[in-house]
């Protein structure tokens, strides 16, 4: 169960910061609502995961799959450049998140 909240709070960070990217500074209303109210309900998540697992393991998983996936969709959704290099090293967090979660079992 702790493993599928970090999961879903990871999931909802990119969320946040893909909404606060469109609330352009926070100067537009709904993006803003809706990146603040998914940024906390993702701390919200992360918080009853760390009941269960080790701060951070849990952490370093819950920041990996909020940067890979936000400069994923960054790159498919808004157009962002993605080079060979980028590539590569969110490949190694993607790496180091499955590495921490095998360990941890």
């Amino acid at each position: 169960m702790a493993w599928g909240l970090l999961a879903l709070a990871g999931m909802l960070e990119i969320v946040w910061a893909l909404a606060l990217k469109q609330a352009d500074g926070l100067t537009r209303f709904w993006p803003s609502v809706i990146g603040v109210s998914v940024a906390m309900l993702s701390l919200v998540l992360l918080g009853l995961a760390l009941k269960h697992l080790p701060v951070g393991t849990a952490y370093a998983i819950w920041v990996g799959i909020g940067a890979f996936g936000v400069a994923a969709f960054g790159a498919l959704l808004l157009g962002e450049h993605m080079s060979s290099a980028k590539l590569l090293f969110l490949g190694l967090i993607g790496i180091g998140v499955a590495g921490l979660r095998i360990i941890e079992s």
